[in-house]
């Protein structure tokens, strides 16, 4: 029965707990993120490079704003997740009732303050020169379409908080498949160009709100959407913004570098380098979906046995899950530095693009072994409910090496600069979270809560 599910997080073998959870975590990610990758292969096929570029400036800009649905759903599952774990459905579905809430009202509040400033927005996330035009035009079309996004993301990280991560994978399935459908029927049969490819986008926002929204109204949620858990309440509303302000400031901390990036990158390599980013952008995604599916499987783990006090599973779970997502982060470092010329001419036929993108997504992707020890130590602490020392980590790549490294090396070193900054910020940052995740260990989970 549904109402029963979400215990066999604290008892089930963890390394098969985490297969199956994270296993539908991957497939949803890689659906996902193999929709972002067709999209761009269709915009750069269909529409040209320049399409690519104002996606890569645009959605940085408008998952600013859905991202508020993201970290409130993080958030709320993190308590949703420790309050099942002590069998306290009451404080969850009174904290899911409380994300719906505080998601929607803040989501419609910043669509209409970014409709609003349109100009301005565009201007300062780098939509220049020949990118301003199909920007705006993707820009508009999308931005009606947030509310429901954010709703989405809020809606996603509770249902594997309840232990159903195949309902979750659907959730980011139907969407994909959704978006890749109404891509090819409004950009290449009915050649409606960048806004085909905004509707298309749209439309499968909403097609993900109904699906999971329709899940929480069924038989198979321990969470029920109830009015009576609508008012907010705020020890529940300082809990989610204290951790859900760790996601926020990480989308936060991308969308500050994707502004510096965007404008560096014009800067020293014009329209061009800023399609190549967008290239290696959606291959971040798309050929790390494992591992993002390992950290995902891991969270609700982690924040059940925590919140049952069974310190000796959440160490297990972290273990396993660096162990597998290492291994799978090295098969996908070996496939992108063997195959990035075939990676690169999949999204275009411009010369340039194929000439240059290879050797950037060598660099960038130099250091990938090392990925899942930060994915698994940020993740962990927000989990388990430790709001600022998640929040530090998560910032550690972006906002302490990332963004002064690409402030700095393309002053001597160019556009190569830019590349070789990922690597070094990536490995200083698995440094830091190394050493922080194993005085955790040392400290907090070398024996079962009495």
């Amino acid at each position: 029965m549904a109402k029963n599910k979400s215990a066999e997080l604290g008892i089930a073998p963890i390394g098969k707990l985490l297969i199956s959870q994270a296993l539908p975590a991957s497939i949803g990610i890689l659906v996902m993120s193999l929709n972002m990758v067709v999209d761009t292969i269709f915009v750069g096929q269909w529409i040209g490079p320049m399409a690519i570029a104002a996606i890569t400036v645009v959605i940085p800009l408008t998952f600013l704003i859905a991202s508020i649905g993201m970290a409130i759903g993080v958030g709320g599952a993190s308590i949703i997740s420790r309050a099942l774990g002590k069998e306290d459905h009451d404080k969850a579905q009174r904290t899911f009732g409380n994300q719906i809430v505080m998601s929607l009202g803040l989501a419609v509040f910043f669509v209409i303050v970014g409709l609003i400033f349109k100009e301005e927005a565009l201007a300062l996330f780098g939509a220049k020169g020949k990118i301003l035009a199909p920007a705006e035009i993707y820009y508009v079309i999308v931005m009606y379409c947030i509310p429901f996004l954010a709703l989405c993301m809020t809606g996603n990280p509770v249902v594997r908080a309840e232990g159903k991560p195949k309902f979750a994978m659907v959730a980011l399935i139907l969407p994909a498949i959704g978006n890749i459908f109404f891509d090819y029927l409004f950009i290449n049969v009915w050649d409606m160009g960048m806004a085909g490819a905004a509707w298309a986008t749209s439309i499968s926002y909403f097609i993900c709100f109904l699906f999971i929204y329709w899940f929480f109204f069924s038989k198979y949620s321990e969470l029920k959407i109830r009015l009576r858990c609508f008012k907010l309440e705020h020890a529940i509303v300082k809990e989610i913004t204290e951790l859900g302000g760790v996601t926020l400031a990480r989308q936060g901390m991308v969308s500050i570098l994707s502004i510096i990036l965007n404008h560096t990158l014009f800067t020293y390599g014009g329209e061009t380098s800023v399609t190549i980013y967008g290239i290696i952008s959606r291959m971040l995604m798309f050929a790390l979906f494992p591992v993002m599916g390992i950290s995902q499987g891991f969270l609700p783990i982690a924040g059940f046995n925590y919140g049952a006090g069974k310190m000796l599973r959440v160490r297990e779970s972290i273990n396993i899950s660096i162990k597998y997502g290492t291994g799978l982060a090295l098969a996908i470092f070996a496939i992108i530095m063997f195959f990035p010329e075939q990676i690169t001419a999949v999204f275009t036929t411009d010369e340039t693009v194929i000439r240059d993108a290879p050797n950037a997504l060598r660099w960038v992707f130099l250091v990938t072994p090392l990925i899942a020890v930060q994915m698994i130590g940020s993740g962990y602490f927000q989990a388990i409910g430790k709001a600022v020392p998640a929040l530090l980590l998560t910032l550690t790549k972006q906002g302490f090496f990332l963004i002064p490294l690409i402030l700095i090396l393309p002053q001597f070193y160019g556009i190569f600069g830019v590349w070789v900054a990922f690597p070094i910020a990536d490995l200083l940052a698995t440094i830091v979270t190394g050493w922080y995740l194993n005085r955790e260990i040392r400290r907090t989970l070398n024996a079962e809560q009495v």
